[in-house]
């Protein structure tokens, strides 16, 4: 008896060229276009974006910084780099560049020390964790108007809460907004109360990161809660604290709302009868509005750029002489003895 046999099927590496599927014309062609402008096309709003928004008024800034350009005139002469030699012969430049730079320092170091403070108060188990999140970005959503109304009021000569405090220790009251260093500590209070809560909520997102096991390896070999911060938490946190550094070190040297709501007067942009809390956009303002001197407003706006690029490039080579230092061949974190 012969059992009926079934011949095997045959398999795809078994079928003849003829048999098998063959690509459609202009597909390989066109997948390989594909391939090659996709990625081009994913990051091309952006940089359009950038060259009408970013790059284009930076380019048309600089153009107009070497013309003598009054506002409203219909022709302007070309003058190179006379705008230049006039803003930095000028002293009241300086003394913006000045107070620009002494309120970011009054105002950033405490305000980013707070903020990591208070997000390690915040990653810690308390009833209402959502609710005290949220609560300090509110400062933060508030109008820059109302704050300024408010701070000018707690800082007022005759009936405002802080010399109200400074009677009790026997400072007599005094005007706040009339000297260069008070009206520093004002403006300073006000931006470390709106940009604490953000800041804050930064570290907390790079905190809540930090695997736990770590915290629990460093209790089980008896470190405090403040040691585990200083030595495991904050190390850990240096990148968060780099982009922290920087992004205020932008928003510092820009300063212009709190100082100019501060000392409003008949002419707000002089930031005082002394120009004591002029800030170096308010002196930019001063020269559109104030002399209607387009050219020279463009010249002050590249300067302040140039005085950006200087300090983010040494908060660059603070940076990356930390990372050297860390990668040096036999030290530990932590230390050795």
């Amino acid at each position: 008896m012969t059992l009926p046999t079934t011949a095997p099927r045959p398999t795809r590496s078994d079928r003849r060229p003829a048999d098998r599927e063959l690509p459609r014309p202009g597909w390989g062609r066109f997948s390989k276009l594909d391939t090659k402008a996709s990625p081009y096309l994913y990051i091309a709003p952006f940089f359009i974006l950038f060259g009408i928004f970013g790059a284009y008024p930076l380019v048309y800034t600089a153009w107009v910084a070497l013309h003598h350009w009054e506002v409203g005139a219909d022709t302007h002469t070309f003058v190179g780099l006379d705008n230049f030699t006039k803003i930095l012969s000028d002293s009241d430049f300086w003394n913006a560049v000045y107070n620009t730079v002494g309120i970011f320092l009054l105002s950033t170091i405490p305000q980013l020390l707070l903020a990591l403070v208070l997000a390690n108060a915040l990653n810690k188990r308390m009833r209402g964790r959502t609710f005290w999140r949220m609560g300090v970005l509110i400062p933060n959503i508030t109008s820059v108007a109302a704050v300024s109304i408010v701070f000018s009021q707690l800082f007022g000569r005759d009936f405002g809460f802080i010399n109200w405090l400074l009677h009790f220790v026997g400072v007599q009251p005094f005007e706040w907004q009339a000297y260069k260093w008070s009206s520093w500590i004002a403006v300073s209070t006000m931006v470390d109360w709106r940009w604490i809560g953000y800041n804050a909520l930064i570290y907390l997102a790079a905190m809540q990161s930090i695997p736990k096991d770590i915290y629990e390896s460093a209790s089980l070999d008896g470190a405090s809660s403040r040691r585990q911060f200083w030595t495991l938490t904050v190390p850990m946190l240096r990148p968060t604290i780099i982009f922290t550094v920087i992004i205020s070190t932008i928003g510092g040297l820009q300063l212009y709302a709190e100082p100019l709501l501060f000392n409003g007067g008949t002419n707000p942009f002089l930031g005082g009868t002394l120009r004591q809390s002029q800030t170096v956009t308010m002196y930019l303002m001063e020269q559109f509005f104030g002399r209607f001197q387009f050219g020279d407003m463009a010249a002050v706006a590249w300067l302040l750029f140039l005085l950006i690029m200087i300090f983010a490039g040494i908060n660059y080579l603070i940076t990356s002489r930390l990372e050297r230092s860390d990668k040096k061949p036999g030290k530990k974190r932590g230390g050795a003895r």
